[in-house]
């Protein structure tokens, strides 16, 4: 099985809420590893290049005053399958539809406020780890 690498964010709402130590434990008691991880402020422009398949919605200036609103947490991880992996822990971006013991069914609560972030593919985990990490 071939070793991937994904990107992860805990967004403002994680960090707030002091709930990264929980989070953060799970990601490794599910076997990925943490590769990078650094703590920061998104600028806008960077928040708005990482949503820009969103500009068109309603929503996108709510969503980067939220990604912009306060510190997130990036990390690189590795492990077999680890888009697949952390996908499954994250759960469905709705927490309401999240099933039961996913991170965003525990620790989020809403659709716009969901904790986490993880990339849905090898190809975009390699775009977001470049963007983020550079």
């Amino acid at each position: 099985m071939a070793v991937e690498k994904t990107f992860c964010m805990l967004k403002p709402d994680a960090v707030r809420d002091r709930k990264m130590g929980r989070i953060i434990d799970r990601i490794e008691a599910s076997g990925l590893v943490i590769e990078r991880m650094e703590m920061c402020e998104l600028t806008r422009s960077l928040a708005e290049e990482h949503y820009a398949h969103l500009a068109a919605e309603p929503f996108f200036g709510r969503i980067v005053d939220f990604m912009t609103g306060g510190p997130v947490v990036k990390m690189v991880l590795s492990g077999p399958n680890a888009v697949a992996k952390l996908r499954a822990l994250m759960g469905a971006t709705d927490p309401l539809k999240a099933a039961p013991g996913t991170i965003r069914a525990d620790f989020a609560l809403e659709t716009s406020s969901n904790v986490i972030h993880g990339s849905d593919s090898v190809e975009n985990a390699e775009i977001e780890i470049k963007r983020f990490f550079g």
